[in-house]
C-alpha cells in the first residue's frame, strides 16, 4: 500500500493516519487546501481540522526519510531517466511566513512578497515527480535570530545559493544509491543560477552524468597548453568550430519539422571561477540549438555525456519543460501554495504531502481512487474520540 511504503518512516500509527487524512483532503477537496477545508470535504468529525493543522505544523516527525520513500516508490513504479529541478514562488501577503522576501516574478517582471523554492524532480517517461524541496532563506532569514526561532528554523539552516541547494540534492541522491536510480542530472543555470560553474563541477566530483543548460556568457576554456578563455556564445560563433546536425522533432501528428544544433568541434573545460579544481580539468562538450529567424534566442547546453547522440541529449534536455509541467499542475490543484502556517518544520511537512498526493493521483489513477496494488487510501476512523485521541494525544509529542 502507497501509505505503507511511504510513510513507513513515520512510526506511530495516528501519524500514519493523519498522513493518510491530509493526502485524501489534498485529493479530494475542491479549491483553496487549508485544514478546514480539507476536514469539510471528508465529511470528517468535529476536532479533524485542528488534528490535520496539528499533524503538519506541531508534529515532530522527519520528512526526509518519508521523502527518500517517496522517491524509491516512484522509481521503483515507473523506469527513471532523469533527476532535473524546478523553481516556485509562492506568493504570500504578510512577511512572517518563513523564508518570505520581495523578489522579482519572472513571469510578470513585478516584486512579489513570496517564498522561493527549490523542487527536485524524478523524471519518468512523460511525468516529472516532486521528491524533495528546498526553500531559499533569503536577507533577515540568514542572521535576525528572532525570526528564525519564531519559525523553527534549525541552527544548520542558513542562506545558501540556488547551486548549493542543487549539490544537496545530488549528495542525497547519491548517498542513497542504489536505492534511487543513478540517472543522468538535467538542469536550468541561466539566470536564475550564480555559480553554473561550481554547479557543474560539483556533479562531476560525485560522478554524476548531467545536461546542462546555461546562459551564452558562461565561460569556458578551450586549449590545453595555454588555455583560451572564452564564453559558448562566442565559441559556437564560429563556423569552422561547429559541427551541424539536424534532428527530427513532430510538430503535429503525422508531420515533422528539422531542427538545427550545433555541436562544438573539440571538447571544453570549466572555468576556474566557482569550480572546484576536480571538476575543472575534466573535458564537457557544448552543444547550441541556434535562434531561428531572430525569433528565440539560441540556447546553449553543457555535458559530460560524451558517448551519447546528440538527439539523445537532446531529449534529455527536455525534462526541464516537463518539470516546470508539474510546477504548474501542483499550482492547479494540488495546494502547493496553500500552506498556511510560518514555521520552517511545518512548510516541509506539507510539502512533503503535496509532493506524496501529486505521486499517488498520477502513479495510481487520476480520481485518486489507488488500483488494487497501491490499496485505498487509508481514513482516520470516523468517531470523533478517535480523532481527538489522535489529534491531541498523539501529535504534540
Amino acid at each position: 500500500m502507497f501509505i505503507d511504503k511511504v510513510f513507513k518512516p513515520l512510526h506511530r500509527a495516528e501519524q500514519r493516519r493523519w498522513a493518510g487524512a491530509y493526502l485524501w483532503g489534498l485529493l479530494h477537496s475542491p479549491g483553496k487546501k487549508t485544514p478546514r477545508s480539507m476536514a469539510q470535504a471528508g465529511s470528517l468529525p468535529a476536532g479533524a481540522a485542528h488534528g490535520l493543522h496539528q499533524f503538519i505544523n506541531a508534529s515532530p516527525w522527519e520528512w526526509e526519510p518519508v521523502r527518500r520513500g517517496l522517491a524509491q516508490t516512484v522509481a521503483a513504479s515507473r523506469p527513471a531517466y532523469a533527476w532535473t529541478t524546478a523553481d516556485l514562488l509562492i506568493p504570500k501577503q504578510g512577511e512572517h511566513s518563513v523564508g518570505v522576501h520581495r523578489r522579482p516574478d519572472p513571469a510578470t517582471g513585478r516584486t512579489i512578497n513570496c517564498q522561493r523554492a527549490v523542487g527536485l524532480f524524478l523524471a519518468t517517461g512523460t511525468q516529472c515527480f516532486p521528491v524533495d524541496w528546498g526553500i531559499v532563506l533569503d536577507g533577515a532569514w540568514d542572521w535576525d535570530d528572532l525570526r528564525r526561532r519564531r519559525a523553527r528554523i534549525p541552527e544548520a539552516e542558513t542562506r545558501r545559493p540556488v547551486g548549493a541547494i542543487v549539490l544537496d540534492f545530488a549528495a542525497g541522491v547519491t548517498a542513497a544509491h542504489p536505492r534511487l536510480p543513478h540517472a543522468p542530472w538535467v538542469l536550468d543555470l541561466t539566470r536564475r543560477c550564480d555559480d553554473a560553474s561550481g554547479v557543474m563541477a560539483g556533479l562531476a566530483r560525485r560522478d554524476l552524468d548531467f545536461v546542462c543548460e546555461v546562459d551564452p556568457g558562461q565561460i569556458v576554456l578551450i586549449g590545453r597548453q595555454s588555455p583560451t578563455v572564452i564564453t559558448v556564445g562566442e565559441l559556437l560563433d564560429e563556423p569552422h568550430a561547429r559541427q551541424p546536425h539536424v534532428l527530427l522533432r513532430q510538430s503535429e501528428p503525422g508531420s515533422s519539422r528539422p531542427v538545427r544544433v550545433n555541436m562544438y568541434a573539440g571538447t571544453v573545460r570549466l572555468s576556474q571561477r566557482g569550480a572546484a579544481k576536480d571538476g575543472v580539468s575534466r573535458p564537457y562538450h557544448v552543444l547550441q540549438r541556434p535562434s531561428v529567424d531572430g525569433g528565440q534566442p539560441a540556447r546553449y547546453w553543457i555535458t559530460n555525456l560524451m558517448s551519447r547522440g546528440v538527439e539523445e541529449v537532446l531529449l534529455l534536455a527536455r525534462s526541464q519543460a516537463a518539470a516546470r509541467a508539474t510546477i504548474a499542475r501542483l499550482r492547479e490543484g494540488f495546494g502547493v501554495l496553500d500552506f498556511e502556517g510560518r514555521s520552517y518544520p511545518g512548510w516541509h511537512h506539507h510539502m512533503t504531502m503535496v509532493s506524496a498526493a501529486y505521486a499517488y493521483r498520477h502513479l495510481y489513477g487520476a480520481d485518486g481512487t489507488a488500483s488494487p496494488a497501491a490499496g485505498p487510501l487509508p481514513m482516520v476512523p470516523a468517531g470523533a474520540a478517535s480523532w481527538a485521541d489522535a489529534g491531541v494525544k498523539g501529535l504534540g509529542a
